[in-house]
Order: structure tokens, then C-alpha cells, then sequence
């Protein structure tokens, strides 16, 4: 109890400058029913497992069924999403664990801060950490964390502004791109680890509107999906941000969605996938950071070019 009190007060610390010091927000730049994304459905999930809440990485099947998501307190869990007329009706959860390192320790918070979700296609799971800041791979279910991914210049990442996603590649390899960035900076740090090299800093990516990189995917269009949140006035902004990585960097960026201020929740994790008729689906899921007043809810949008 003492600690789950802690951690909420440190949470309140941290995003209470926020709520103060940024204007409120103005609307999309583009009207929702303009947008090239639109909703089809919100689930708001609940369960009364302690280790519930503060999902930040999920990730889904190829058809949009199984799942697996990913706590900001290093529990994993896999399960199946149901639909009923093409909504998210209800969730079945398979199994949870909690994610050890490669000598099978579980950590605690904040070492077991996680952040970011990536499935490839070996079946393979890799997470992204922050405050220790690290990607670990799991190579099956039950397996302990192959030892990590790491780059020192990871050392200069701040504790609450770390990896915040991570995507896997099948030619390019790993990406990843912390949430921090500078106060009025123009630009966000992109990592890249291409198969059998080092970790990299190659290039960056373009932000603006007070929008931070907080999850990402790779459709199966090729194409990398970035979702970014605004959090101002006891609320959340979400943008997802569609883009072509080439050897320069990110390219043909353009902007798929973004929402009202307070039309969803916390919004952190994000798969990209493509239903039966071909047609891009982003389903995305909140992270209530283990506060009473947010919610765990799963969201999910149709791309109608």
C-alpha cells in the first residue's frame, strides 16, 4: 500500500506541471469526420487482478485477435480481443506474467518500467524500459530476457522520458525513439538497431503541437505508425502519425488522426494491422498509470483512404 501510494504521488508530481503551465488546447487541425482514420469503437476494460493497469505497449495478431500488452510495471499479459458488429465487445485474458531479466529476477519499479511492444515475425517479444533504460527480448512465452539490447547514450535519456516505444523491422530492424524531448525543440532522437549492427542515432523525426512519441508500428503496408500524445489541462490529446522510413530517415510524413482534447484517455500503446477487406486498422490501448480517475481502455480506428 505504501508503495502503490508513492508511485501515484510521483505520478501526480510529474504530470502536474503540465496541467499548469500549457495553454488549453485548440481543435485538430483537421475536423474528425475529415480525418483519413475513423473510429469505429472504444472498450473500456476492467479487471480486479492487483497487477492490473498502466498498460503502455500492445501489440496484436495478423488478423486482429490475439494480443499482447505490456505494463508500465513489467507484467505481460496475452489474451484474445472479441468483436460483436464490428466493435470490441469484450476481452478474454489467457494468461499474465511477470517479466524477469536474463537470470529470471524480477525487478521492481522503476527497473521494471516498461514502456514499449514489439512482436516479430519469429514470434518473438521485444520491450522497451525506461529509467534503466534497455530493450530485452523474450523468445517465447515462458522464456527469461535475453540480455540487452543497450547503447550508453541511452545514459542521458531522463528517468521518465526514456524509450517510450519500440518496432521491429523485418529488413530495417529495431526502432526506437524516446519520449523526451526539450522543451520548444523541433525534433525527437530516432535509435536504430539494424540486424547485426550496433545500436545507431542516424537521423530524427519532426515534432510539433506539443505532441511526444509515445508507441509505434509497422503496418503491413510497410509503412511506420507513430503515436504521439499531448497532455494538457487534466487531459490527453492523440495523433498517430503515418510515415516511410528510408536510409535518410522518415519521409512522406503525414498525419492519419488526431483527436479532441479528452476523447480518449491516456492513449499509449499502438498495433497496426489489416482486417479482411485489406482495410488499415489501429488499435490502441490507454494507460491509467495506476490512478483511479483514468481508465484502460482499448481503442480502435479504420484508415478509409
Amino acid at each position: 500500500m505504501r508503495r502503490s501510494l508513492a508511485v501515484a504521488l510521483i505520478t501526480i508530481a510529474a504530470i502536474a506541471p503540465v496541467f499548469v503551465f500549457h495553454p488549453p488546447p485548440g481543435p485538430p487541425k483537421v475536423a474528425p469526420e475529415e480525418q483519413t482514420a475513423q473510429h469505429l469503437s472504444t472498450f473500456q476494460w476492467r479487471h480486479d487482478a492487483e497487477w492490473f493497469g498502466g498498460f503502455s505497449g500492445f501489440e496484436l495478431s495478423e488478423d486482429g485477435t490475439d494480443f499482447y500488452a505490456v505494463t508500465d510495471r513489467g507484467h505481460l499479459t496475452r489474451g484474445q480481443l472479441l468483436r460483436a458488429n464490428d466493435q470490441i465487445s469484450d476481452i478474454t485474458l489467457e494468461a499474465d506474467r511477470a517479466l524477469p531479466d536474463r537470470h529470471g529476477v524480477v525487478r521492481e519499479f522503476p527497473h521494471s518500467d516498461a514502456e514499449g511492444l514489439a512482436l516479430d515475425a519469429e514470434g518473438r517479444l521485444f520491450v522497451s524500459f525506461e529509467f534503466a533504460h534497455r530493450i530485452l527480448r523474450y523468445d517465447s512465452w515462458d522464456s527469461v530476457a535475453k540480455w540487452p539490447s543497450y547503447t550508453r547514450a541511452w545514459r542521458a535519456l531522463g528517468g521518465n522520458k526514456g524509450l517510450e516505444l519500440v518496432a521491429v523491422h523485418p529488413e530495417a530492424g529495431l526502432i526506437s525513439i524516446p519520449e523526451g524531448v526539450a522543451r520548444h525543440a523541433w525534433e525527437a532522437l530516432v535509435y536504430q538497431r539494424r540486424p547485426g549492427e550496433e545500436w545507431d542515432q542516424p537521423f530524427t523525426l519532426p515534432v510539433d503541437d506539443g505532441f511526444l512519441p509515445v508507441g509505434g508500428d509497422f503496418g503491413p503496408d510497410g509503412k511506420f505508425y507513430l503515436l504521439e500524445r499531448a497532455f494538457v489541462w487534466a487531459g490527453f490529446r492523440s495523433r498517430v502519425r503515418r510515415m516511410t522510413l528510408t536510409a535518410d530517415g522518415f519521409e512522406q510524413i503525414e498525419t492519419v488522426l488526431e483527436t479532441p482534447h479528452r476523447r480518449h484517455g491516456n492513449l499509449e500503446g499502438l498495433a497496426v494491422w489489416a482486417d479482411g477487406t485489406g482495410d488499415i486498422r489501429l488499435t490502441m490501448i490507454s494507460d491509467d498509470n495506476f490512478l483511479p480517475m483514468l481508465r484502460t481502455e482499448i481503442v480502435e480506428y479504420i484508415l478509409k483512404e
